[in-house]
């Protein structure tokens, strides 16, 4: 039916529901006997009655809505419509004196039965709509494949799943049923869908009812739940999505095309970050902010995150171009009035670096840039010293000598106790940082953090590309564990610490409770539809150079002291010999040598456990 007709059919149907309310109102007034006088008046009055009812119905947009998808706001739209109109058809009762006046009982109970017949009529749209949509759209789609689909979770985000599934004109998909773990839901009904039961009940409704799809919609839920949830679908032989995270969708409408398949990030989710912007705006609005590494995964979520607190001037630095153009194109799409430079420099070009600091004075320096690869890093230390210390030195004297207000460097739990050079560099660049504290203005700071889903080099696309590949998908060690975050949470939290810097602090991310990787990637395989070591072999390789089966947050001579933010605590570091360090760092940069640079290193982070050489116990 187009859009006239039904708008026609509408204003008929609404015409004859305010005139037989009218009158009916009248006989309910005075107990089935309307006296002749009250009824004539009504009857006159009632081209004035429907004309004015019409324009606030109008007006309130009940003609230019989708009653299909008619809720609570649709319901109170009727009653504010009907309630305005009644009062507007009061007021010219009043006016016109009594030889027009009607009992003010009548205008009451016209308005009630206007309010109920106008919900009726529209009710009466939705019905004939998913009549013609969902119950035609199946039987003509007899002879069509027909996705049956489970929801788990009855909640918000259930709803807008239903919602968007049975909006679709295509009839490919229908709702088999919903799941939930709250008592009081279950047997409920919601869009004319049973919740059947708690996560216990889903393998064997899955298998009583056929299901061909299970959507996990729980965009709240953490890791934990979520791994629970797969678990009793995996012998469903149900193709499992998930509903993104809430801060993947908060900025959006929710649409189908947002649901995808459950991945490792899912299985790690933890509750959404409390990022207090008002606290990150206080140092970064109106400022002209500098990030080193601006291409890189952390780097590139720091700027969009930056961008986002009204900063003056956002200056893009990294060595890779295309990497700069990317996020530069991206942010210029977003946000168009903001000021980007978008700069190709090298980090150790001290030259290079002075001049940029001087013709643009940042006032706030988050450095990303950095050789992150353990193994690689393990057999190229001259330039993972170069890089990770000179090319810190470089930035730090800058900002200090152009007046920076805040530098705070990225570093890593590698750091700790490191076993391998490229912990060691970043150890190095710590006590760069923490040394600088008392020498100028500039508060100088380190944010330190494991690893990062879906970061240039991590090991989950990795393991993505050999599970496509049909494997064998590759692991160090049975025993290997890892602390993770997602990119967002990593670079809200850096941002959050810059917040709280005074100079010399080294902050510390909260990351969890450590994931064993092999569980990760038995889960990998699972979600891609494949049975670990059947389908897909896994191969153990032994331990690379400068790894560790466990990582660590903090040394055993550091202590710890809260925040104001439950996720970010502040590592008590030695105190360090200043002059002695400027002494050993510029010796080190002077060194070709790997044997000569690694002593170096042992020389100066006492805790610097070298370990160069493959451990190959699984094969």
């Amino acid at each position: 039916m187009s859009r006239n007709w039904v708008y026609f059919f509408l204003v008929v149907l609404d015409i004859i529901v305010v005139c037989l309310s009218m009158i009916l109102a009248v006989y309910v007034r005075f107990d089935g006997t309307a006296p002749a006088v009250y009824l004539d008046r009504a009857i006159l009055n009632l081209p004035v009655l429907v004309a004015i009812r019409l324009v606030f119905f109008y007006f309130i947009n009940l003609y230019n809505r989708i009653w299909r998808y008619a809720g609570v706001r649709e319901l109170m739209s009727i009653v504010a419509a009907v309630a305005l109109s009644s009062a507007a058809f009061f007021l010219y009762i009043y006016f016109m004196g009594s030889g027009y006046s009607i009992p003010k009982g009548v205008h009451v109970i016209a308005m009630i039965f206007t309010i109920m017949g106008v919900g009726i009529t529209r009710l009466f749209v939705r019905i004939a709509s998913y009549y013609r949509y969902d119950v035609l759209g199946k039987y003509r789609s007899r002879g069509r494949s027909i996705n049956s689909v489970l929801i788990v979770g009855a909640g918000d985000a259930g709803a807008l799943v239903a919602k968007e599934i049975l909006g679709s004109k295509h009839g490919k998909s229908r709702i088999a049923g919903f799941i939930d773990d709250d008592p009081g839901k279950i047997g409920m009904s919601m869009f004319g869908t049973k919740v059947v039961g708690g996560q216990d009940k889903i393998r064997e409704f899955a298998e009583d009812f056929h299901v061909d799809e299970i959507i996990i919609a729980m965009p709240s839920a953490e890791g934990a739940q979520i791994r629970s949830i797969m678990s009793s679908c995996e012998t469903t032989g149900c193709l499992v999505k998930i509903v993104p995270a809430l801060n993947d969708i908060i900025e959006n409408r929710f649409t189908l095309s947002q649901i995808r398949p459950v991945q490792a990030e899912d299985l790690l989710r933890r509750k959404k970050v409390d990022f207090d912007k008002k606290a990150v705006a206080s140092y970064l609005e109106g400022k002209t902010v500098l990030v080193t590494g601006a291409g890189g995964s952390i780097g590139s979520e720091i700027c969009r995150q930056a961008a986002q607190m009204k900063v003056k001037c956002l200056i893009l630095l990294g060595r890779g171009e295309n990497s700069i153009y990317d996020i530069q194109r991206e942010l210029k799409g977003k946000m168009p009035e903001l000021a980007i430079k978008a700069i190709i420099a090298d980090i150790k070009d001290a030259e290079r670096i002075d001049d940029i600091f001087a013709k643009y004075r940042p006032q706030v320096v988050f450095h990303a840039a950095a050789h992150k690869h353990v193994p690689l890093m393990e057999y190229q230390p001259v330039e993972a010293v170069r890089n990770n210390i000179k090319g810190t030195l470089v930035v730090a004297q800058a900002a200090k000598l152009y007046g920076a207000e805040r530098f705070i460097m990225l570093s890593t739990d590698k750091a700790i106790n490191p076993s391998s050079v490229m912990g060691a560099t970043k150890c190095v660049a710590e006590m760069l940082v923490n040394s600088m504290k008392s020498s100028c203005s500039t508060i100088f700071a380190a944010v330190r953090f494991g690893n990062v889903l879906g970061s240039r080099g991590s090991v989950v696309p990795l393991f993505e590309k050999q599970i496509e590949a049909g494997g064998p998908v590759t692991i160090t060690h049975p025993d290997m564990k890892r602390y993770f975050m997602t990119i967002p949470e990593a670079s809200q939290l850096v941002l959050q610490a810059g917040a709280f810097a005074n100079g010399g602090e080294i902050f510390v991310l909260d990351m969890g409770e450590p994931v064993r990787i092999y569980d990760i990637v038995l889960d990998m395989i699972k979600f891609a539809g494949y049975r670990p070591h059947e389908d897909i072999r896994i191969q153990f390789t032994g331990v690379r150079p400068g790894e560790k089966l466990f990582e660590e947050l903090l040394s055993d001579e550091e202590g710890r002291t809260v925040t104001k933010h439950s996720k970010i605590f502040i590592a008590d570091l030695q105190p360090v010999d200043n002059a002695k360090l400027t002494q050993q760092i510029d010796s080190l940069l002077e060194l070709k040598e790997d044997d000569d640079i690694i002593n170096a290193l042992c020389s100066i982070v006492k805790t610097y456990k070298p370990n160069r050489e493959s451990v190959v116990e699984y094969v």
